[in-house]
Formats: structure tokens, C-alpha cells, sequence
């Protein structure tokens, strides 16, 4: 699931490969703070099998490359396990919890302050999401600001001192892209898929999230590129790159 991870990415970012910098930590690619001076942008995707509750051999590395982004104002955007990454790094409480997993298409909603977020300004006070996970964010870390919910507390957040921002839903994920994923990690989430209906119940619950397929190109072009004309919803899958830009994704995806 690596290199669709990767794809996804260059997707809803509308980069070109060479614009996209990938490192999997699990893999032994520890990356150095250092690093972050070359790029324009981090991004921290999912993680597949990895429970960001858990601390592996890479743990500390990438928590210091997240506390390093934000000491230099790096824009940084994480995505599901990303998302909880980036809590924990900065001082948040991520639980696993899988009796309270979102899988499929949901709601959520937007918060007040969401409403003024330059991008979760865009949204609808209620929008559908592609999900995934059985971890979960708590607590949020200081001086952080809740942008979006549902049942369950900080869907989306942002750091309030620097363009930090985590989103529990998949900013990388259509449809399409959600449906692959799912049938590849179908038995990692048995628990929550134990039979063909649910399956193919949550299957059909994915449709096309306007707003979130948006978001990362919309982070990207508020953050850390001058502004680009705005791009019609229909024009979502033309892949043509941000001016200038190079980006950088430091996930642990599952292979």
C-alpha cells in the first residue's frame, strides 16, 4: 500500500512525482530535522498496521521531526495516523480504541472556529469524510484548535502559533482510493468488517467528499505556494502540479 499512498497524495495535492519526497520510517528511513530546510511542505499519512499509541524504534524521530516543523513554521498537514502523530508529538493523548472505529463515508461537523480556519473556512457546516481507523484523539495538545467533529472529539484540529494541522479523516482519500484500501486492510479491521454485508454496507456508504478532496491541494496553495486559481470540483483529477512546489511526506505506510 506504499506506492498508493503515494499516489494518493500526488492526487489530492495535484503534484507531479518529482514534486513529492517520500519517507517510511518503518522501513529504517528515519529523517532528519534537518531535512525539513529542503522542502515546503510536510505531510504525515497513514500508517496502515502502526498504532500511533505504540512506540517503535522510528517513534522519537519522527516526534522530534514534528516538534522541529513547528519550532520553524514548517506547514505540516496529518492524515488519520498522521493526524494522531502529530497530537502525541506535541503533547496530546491518542487511544486505540476499535470498538469505536470509523470506517466508510461519515459526517462530520465544523465547529465555530472551523468557520473562520483559511481552510475548513470553505467547508459546509456539515460534510461527508472517507475514514479508517481504530485510533483515536482524545485530548488535544496546548494551544490547539478544534476545527471539526462528529460523535467522537477533534476530527480536525490546528495548531494556533504555527500551519499545523491534523485531520482524523483521510485528506488523501476519494472513493475510489478509500475502496482499495479498505479491501486490502479488510482483515485488519475484522473486528469492525466481520461478515460480506458489512463489507459491502460500508462499501457503499463512500461517495465522493467534495470538500475534503479539496483540502490538501487547498493546504498546499494557502501554505506553502502562492495561490493558484480556483479549480472546479470536476477538475479534481487534472494532475497538474502546483507552481514550484516540492512537498514532503514523512508516513509509515504498511507494505
Amino acid at each position: 500500500m506504499e506506492a498508493q499512498e503515494r499516489t494518493c497524495f500526488l492526487e489530492r495535492g495535484r503534484l507531479c512525482p518529482a514534486q513529492l519526497h517520500t519517507v517510511n520510517v518503518a522501513r529504517g528511513d528515519l529523517p532528519a530535522p534537518a531535512r525539513l530546510e529542503e522542502v515546503d511542505a510536510l505531510l504525515i499519512g497513514g500508517a496502515g498496521k502502526y498504532s500511533a499509541t505504540d512506540s517503535y524504534p522510528w517513534t522519537d524521530a519522527i516526534h522530534a521531526l514534528v516538534r522541529h516543523a513547528v519550532e520553524q513554521r514548517v506547514p505540516t498537514l496529518g492524515s488519520c495516523w498522521g493526524h494522531q502523530v502529530i497530537a502525541r508529538a506535541l503533547g496530546g493523548r491518542v487511544v486505540h480504541d476499535p470498538d469505536r472505529s470509523e470506517l466508510g463515508c461519515g459526517w462530520v461537523d465544523r465547529t465555530e472556529a472551523g468557520a473562520q480556519d483559511p481552510l475548513l473556512g470553505r467547508f459546509p457546516p456539515r460534510f461527508r469524510a472517507n475514514m479508517g481507523h481504530h485510533d483515536r484523539v482524545v485530548e488535544l495538545p496546548p494551544r490547539t484548535t478544534e476545527l471539526a467533529h462528529n460523535d467522537q472529539p477533534h476530527q480536525a484540529f490546528r495548531l494556533d502559533e504555527a500551519p499545523v494541522y491534523g485531520t482524523q479523516f483521510h485528506s488523501e482519500l476519494d472513493a475510489r482510493r478509500e475502496r482499495e484500501r479498505i479491501l486490502v486492510y479488510r482483515e485488519y479491521y475484522r473486528d469492525a468488517l466481520p461478515d460480506e454485508e458489512t463489507v459491502q454496507h460500508v462499501l457503499d456508504s463512500l461517495a465522493d467528499t467534495t470538500e475534503v478532496d479539496n483540502l490538501l491541494y487547498d493546504f498546499l496553495a494557502t501554505y506553502a505556494v502562492p495561490p493558484a486559481p480556483l479549480m472546479k470540483a470536476s477538475a479534481l483529477h487534472d494532475l497538474s502540479p502546483l507552481p514550484g512546489a516540492a512537498s514532503q511526506q514523512r508516513a509509515a505506510p504498511s507494505t
